[in-house]
């Protein structure tokens, strides 16, 4: 396991921003990976959402949203209406950056205890009104180096067995450019989701 100069080191240092629209929240982010070959040797994160609301201290967020892959685990909190009354453009960055810096030692404590219980990294984000801010986060390599949100695009395709591996699945989403992937993938997504659904209502064996 890491220490927490270790982490400090690793994950404290470089850390980039990213800002982009609002992507889909709920329960889709929430629920983490279904399974399979890929994730055999790592514990279930299924829970992760739940374990971030009871750990994270109370007032540093209004709601979270937790996104899970094999790598790693990204908190991207909205901050509490007290926190984010006035703040847009400049007045937001500078309040992000507030927080980021008085929170990075608790932040550390917390994500050491997830890393240790759920053996994935874990990145952080925030939200404030129309800006958000996701602090150093898991390049994986994949062929290419992808974020967390193509890695997911990736998964969902091995995992619905439309291909048999990331590699096989970037070939078939290059093939898919310029259609409408998203909403094919949300429907995949929800189908899967009825199937585990069904399956959890079975006879147990």
């Amino acid at each position: 396991m890491m220490t927490r100069d270790e982490y400090d080191e690793s994950r404290g240092r470089g850390e980039g921003r990213g800002r982009g629209r609002r992507g889909q929240r709920g329960e889709r982010g929430e629920r983490g990976r279904r399974g399979g070959w890929q994730v055999a040797d790592l514990p279930p994160a299924d829970d992760a959402a739940d374990w971030f609301r009871g750990r994270l201290p109370d007032g540093w967020f209004s709601e979270i949203d937790v996104r899970i892959d094999r790598e790693e685990i990204t908190v991207i909190g909205t901050l509490s209406e007290e926190q984010s009354e006035g703040a847009n453009g400049a007045a937001a960055e500078g309040r992000i950056s507030r927080f980021r810096s008085e929170t990075k030692a608790e932040r550390i404590e917390i994500a050491l205890e997830a890393q240790a219980r759920y053996q994935r990294k874990v990145s952080w984000g925030v939200w404030l009104g129309g800006t958000e801010a996701l602090f150093t986060h898991v390049a994986a390599p994949v062929m290419t180096r992808l974020r967390q949100p193509e890695r997911q695009v990736l998964d969902t395709l091995v995992d619905a067995g439309v291909a048999r591996s990331r590699s096989d699945a970037l070939a078939w989403s290059v093939r898919l450019v310029g259609e409408h992937a998203d909403e094919w993938l949300g429907r995949l997504r929800e189908a899967m989701a009825e199937v585990d659904k069904l399956r959890g209502e079975g006879p147990a064996l």
